[in-house]
């Protein structure tokens, strides 16, 4: 999450004094913020070790844990809020981490870049894949998986028996809820299971 405007805006979707399991949590930069803005508590997942020692260093709870092997060691409803910030584009398993966000979670939050975005579009429209600030790699050498758009999130959404409170998206730090399947660089999805 590079643009601040971005992050207080997810931000903004956690309640104060949450319980938060931020799930694939980078440098801990997220959760460390809900923790000194909104007065939250929690833990990140991260695999990666670098990542790992620079969310300790921000004094961040963070399990070294692939994401793959799901959620087994929390009970159901033990966090406020799941995050899945920039991170279900790198699963391989994606119904079942949004099931499982939904089981240990009240509230899920997802975020993940909109590959229907127009720039996107006509990138692929003139025969080239695209590279943007949210989708910054070459085809050929990307961590993701797979893209998504927003439209097509919603279908998984209901297919995964979530029920979505807000949907939105973000373009350069802005709020974008007027088509943002076309106008958003950035998905944002807050759901509840059934």
């Amino acid at each position: 999450m590079s643009e601040r405007s971005d992050l207080e805006i997810i931000a903004a979707l956690v309640p104060p004094g949450s319980r938060v399991l931020d799930l694939g949590c980078g440098n801990g930069e997220v959760l460390a913020h809900l923790v000194r803005t909104r007065g939250c508590s929690g833990y990140g997942i991260e695999l990666d070790d670098s990542n790992v020692h620079a969310a300790l260093r921000q004094g961040i709870d963070v399990i070294q844990l692939d994401l793959e092997e799901g959620l087994a060691l929390f009970d159901d409803r033990s966090f406020d809020v799941v995050l899945q910030l920039d991170t279900l584009q790198h699963l391989r398993n994606t119904e079942r981490m949004l099931r499982e966000t939904a089981r240990v979670g009240r509230i899920g939050i997802v975020s993940f870049p909109n590959f229907a975005h127009w720039p996107n579009r006509l990138r692929v429209l003139a025969g080239r894949m695209p590279v943007t600030r949210a989708l910054p790699y070459e085809w050929y050498d990307t961590p993701n998986i797979r893209v998504g758009t927003f439209a097509d999130f919603e279908i998984l959404a209901r297919k995964c028996g979530l029920v979505v409170t807000d949907a939105f998206g973000l373009n350069g730090g802005a709020l974008v809820r007027r088509w943002p399947n076309l106008r958003a660089s950035v998905a944002v999805f807050r759901f509840e299971g059934r």
